[in-house]
């Protein structure tokens, strides 16, 4: 499934890289503090301005998987992959403007 090159696969690979991202976010930054999952997201929840920032570390690992698929010229798939990143990138944009 990871070798076709469309663009469907990529826009789901976008969507779905910083979702993973975060939760290894929480499994090696926050979960060693002995914070429990359900007391984390409270903490996001209480906290505004740490949603934007941390997404944009989550994207991180986007931009990681776009440079594996343009490295192995599927290009389809890593125009998916973009074109989600600048869905994030402009929805970090607004939440930062609003609050």
């Amino acid at each position: 499934m990871l070798k076709k090159d469309n663009l469907p696969l990529g826009i789901l690979l976008g969507f779905i890289t910083p979702i993973l991202a975060f939760f290894l976010y929480y499994l090696v930054a926050v979960r060693p503090s002995n914070i429990e999952f359900t007391q984390f997201l409270g903490q996001l929840k209480g906290n505004y301005r740490l949603i934007p920032k941390l997404t944009s570390i989550c994207l991180l690992l986007n931009g990681v998987v776009f440079y594996l698929y343009t490295r192995n010229r599927r290009d389809l798939t890593a125009k998916g992959i973009f074109l989600v990143t600048m869905l994030y990138a402009i929805a970090i944009l607004l939440m930062k403007i609003i609050r």
